[in-house]
């Protein structure tokens, strides 16, 4: 019995030593970089199982190591499952449920969502999200950018303005919204007096900063003037690293300051604003407490005005208690925000092929 084992062994060992042989020959051989990473794997795989047989052990030193790699990553594996993964697929179940969190859930299919186009407050947070959206992310591109651009010269201060551009993105939000409303006081702040004083508007037509149609305005200026600091800095990033001597060249072709930033600059910034953007957009769709502290006034409640999608989800949840219909809101975000990216890296794939 001990030989025929013995002779199974050898047998599947020179099966796996002439597989290992062919694998490492088509390696050698392949020229396609995907195909050759597939057949490194396979070669590993193929090693770690031969000296499996060969040892006779059922765990092999890889597996040990595997185990042990694992090990660090389960802690925090454990917890993404707990509080991120299990809820979202319970978000995605509970928006074709009825529950308010205390009685028993009841399934009522795609009522839900057919809800949503009757609903003003959803059409209006809808709407006001993707305004404050296409506002935000260009605007907030564009003057990072030019910060950058700027603060990547060799001007007097330099640190120092850097520093300032970037506080807004640091500094607490309770703080800074309430110096901003304060500074957009219908009555009481500079701008409006500014306005009464030198542009002689009338008291009765100074702008309303905080409500109506202005209300989106305001946070979009308010935003830009937040987050610039912060992608200033990643597109600092970017200009440190193009080469100065695409520039000199293009001196010595004598081409002027827009020439360098159309044909090298921006280009080269290519990856830099994809990121920019792709991370504004997501910013933008799940905006919340800008909405909330700048527009909610002392109650901290939105008028349709103001409401944006994620205060709508919370307002529907957690005040409404109407756990079903606010997740099928969510999930309406959900797809916006995964279209909106797809495009994004889709289009993105498109210019670098």
């Amino acid at each position: 019995m001990k030989n025929i084992t013995e002779t199974a062994k050898n047998t599947k060992i020179e099966e796996l030593q002439n597989r290992l042989s062919e694998l490492i020959e088509m390696a050698h051989t392949e020229k396609d970089a995907k195909e050759k990473k597939k057949l490194i794997g396979q070669i590993s795989k193929c090693n770690g199982e031969l000296e499996r047989v060969k040892s006779g052990k059922l765990i092999t030193r890889q597996t040990k190591r595997d185990l042990v790699a694992y090990s660090f990553i389960a802690p925090n594996f454990i917890g993404f499952c707990v509080f991120t993964l299990i809820p979202i697929i319970f978000a995605f179940a509970l928006a074709f449920m009825n529950w308010d969190g205390s009685n028993p859930l009841s399934f009522e299919g795609l009522n839900n969502f057919r809800r949503l186009g009757g609903d003003t407050f959803f059409k209006a947070a809808l709407k006001n999200t993707i305004i404050y959206c296409i506002g935000t992310v260009p605007l907030t591109m564009v003057a990072s950018l030019a910060l950058a651009i700027i603060l990547n010269q060799k001007v007097f201060g330099r640190g120092i303005f850097r520093t300032l551009a970037f506080f807004p993105y640091v500094a607490s939000l309770v703080a800074i919204t309430s110096v901003w409303k304060l500074l957009f006081h219908p009555s009481k702040g500079p701008i409006n007096n500014i306005l009464y004083t030198y542009f002689h508007v009338s008291q009765e037509n100074l702008p309303q900063w905080f409500s109506g149609g202005l209300c989106i305005v305001s946070m979009i200026l308010f935003s830009v003037w937040k987050y610039m600091g912060y992608y200033m800095v990643i597109y600092l990033a970017g200009l440190q690293g193009i080469s100065g001597e695409l520039y000199e060249a293009a001196s010595l072709d004598g081409a002027g300051t827009w020439a360098k930033f159309k044909y090298i600059t921006w280009p080269q910034l290519s990856s830099t604003t994809f990121f920019v953007v792709v991370m504004l957009t997501i910013n933008c769709f799940k905006i919340y407490d800008i909405a909330v502290m700048l527009a909610g006034g002392g109650s901290g409640e939105l008028t349709t005005s103001a409401t944006v999608l994620v205060y709508y989800i919370y307002q529907k949840a957690f005040i409404d208690w109407d756990l079903g219909y606010s997740s099928a809101v969510a999930m309406v975000l959900f797809v916006m925000v995964l279209a909106v990216t797809l495009i994004q890296f889709k289009l993105q794939a498109d210019k670098e092929a």
